[in-house]
């Protein structure tokens, strides 16, 4: 049975490969946007993310709505400091987390369209 995922005539189409190779990022930019990427591959993280994405809260308000203790709550918040998916704001005693910035807004809501697109 023939691969219909294979090319059965071997011929390199130059324009097409060179144009591929143009977009391809530097092994720098590979590496950050594999480590970007891992961020996202965590459930409790992305509904740390998802419960930003309407309003900031506070590592107290998070584990309300997680139903989470604050110990595993702040290890996933320091993570997404780290990688800047997310900023933290001091309020007196509170500290307040919001997504860091617009991207991060744009990058959940595409993917959470993505997957709910009709197969």
């Amino acid at each position: 049975m023939e691969d219909k995922h294979s090319c059965s005539v071997r011929i390199i189409h130059k324009d097409a490969v060179e144009k591929a190779s143009a977009a391809l990022p530097d092994a720098y930019a590979a590496a950050g946007l594999e480590l970007f990427f891992k961020v996202f591959a965590d459930a409790t993280r992305i509904k740390i993310l998802s419960a930003l994405l309407s309003t900031e809260l506070c590592v107290c308000d998070l584990c309300a709505v997680l139903d989470m203790k604050q110990s595993a709550v702040s290890q996933q918040l320091r993570l997404l400091r780290q990688m800047r998916l997310v900023r933290s704001r001091q309020d007196g005693k509170s500290v307040y987390y919001s997504l860091d910035d617009e991207h991060i807004n744009k990058i959940l809501l595409m993917g959470l369209e993505h997957i709910s697109e009709k197969g």
